[in-house]
């Protein structure tokens, strides 16, 4: 730890106290503190130089910037704050400072700015590090309330999985034995209990009348040979006030999904779904298309929400 002798030699330079000042309000790069003070960058370099051996200053690494701000656990005892109040106080150029700071932040902000500016109308069309859907589902989930949900045509569960994160319970249907093999692996793997595996058909969902809360078919229901006894046999394993969700293709002339997919049918259009639910008995039928995908052969995915009336 620095000795209180060099603290206080570091802190009775007037430029090092004005550096002082501006790093208790913001983070700032060596070139900022150049705008601000006026001063040549081996001469600011120097004085942080002098104030991070005194651990008055630290700086983290951003780009290829350093930021710097007043050390977090600073030596002084206290002693420091009382010096930069008076400072303040007495130096005629903080004030100065203060001003010309806020402009650089402005410049930082603009920059920012300009941009979002550049990329308005196409944002949503080009990649931004770190935004996915699965992030904002996973976000959206939070809200949800737990609940028991059917993941009909699950395959091997990989939306179960994020489904579990928040439900009481889900059970995942699929007819496959190795899809269903692999899914208990990876709840295993896990380490999730509440997902429960059973072998079977969309179209004879091994779910009892009532047992569930919500029914997913998560671009399953293409799939079925007959979707609309998969609808039928969702309403009958919901509870009186449960509700469907279906994400599937919407209709499409993309022949080669038949083989190369096992598809069983080109996707639905909408009213073919809304139909196929309100015949089932469901209520307050919402569809709308939620993706279009750029690439030939376009797929456009359909959302479609319905209520089981209590």
């Amino acid at each position: 730890m620095p000795s209180m002798v060099k603290i206080l030699r570091v802190l009775a330079d007037p430029s090092r106290l004005r550096i002082l000042l501006l790093l208790g309000s913001e983070e700032l790069s060596v070139a900022e503190l150049q705008q601000i003070l006026a001063m040549g960058q081996s001469t600011i370099s120097t004085h942080l130089s002098q104030l991070k051996q005194a651990r008055l200053v630290e700086n983290r690494r951003t780009g290829k910037s350093n930021l710097y701000r007043l050390h977090k656990t600073e030596p002084s005892g206290g002693l420091l704050a009382g010096l930069l109040a008076q400072a303040r106080q007495e130096i005629p150029d903080a004030a100065a400072d203060q001003a010309a700071m806020r402009r650089v932040l402005k410049k930082r902000q603009d920059k920012m700015r300009a941009f979002f500016d550049s990329v308005a109308g196409r944002l949503g069309r080009d990649y931004v590090p770190g935004k996915s859907w699965k992030g904002v589902a996973e976000a959206l989930l939070r809200l949800m309330q737990p609940l028991v949900i059917a993941d009909l045509g699950a395959g091997e569960g990989d939306f179960a999985l994020l489904l579990a994160e928040r439900a009481k319970k889900v059970i995942a249907v699929d007819n496959s034995a190795k899809m269903i093999e692999v899914g208990r692996e990876l709840t295993r793997s896990h380490g999730i209990e509440n997902v429960e595996y059973r072998l079977g058909d969309m179209e004879e969902v091994p779910i009892g009348d009532g047992e569930v809360d919500l029914v997913f078919f998560s671009q399953s229901l293409h799939h079925a040979l007959h979707p609309e006894r998969a609808v039928e046999e969702a309403w009958r394993t919901l509870t009186p006030g449960g509700r469907i969700v279906i994400l599937d293709l919407a209709r499409h002339r993309f022949e080669e999904a038949r083989e190369l997919y096992a598809d069983e049918w080109l996707g639905f259009t909408e009213s073919e779904l809304e139909t196929m639910l309100e015949e089932a008995g469901f209520t307050g039928v919402q569809t709308s298309v939620v993706h279009k995908e750029p690439e030939t052969p376009q797929f456009q995915t359909l959302l479609v929400v319905a209520n089981k009336h209590e």
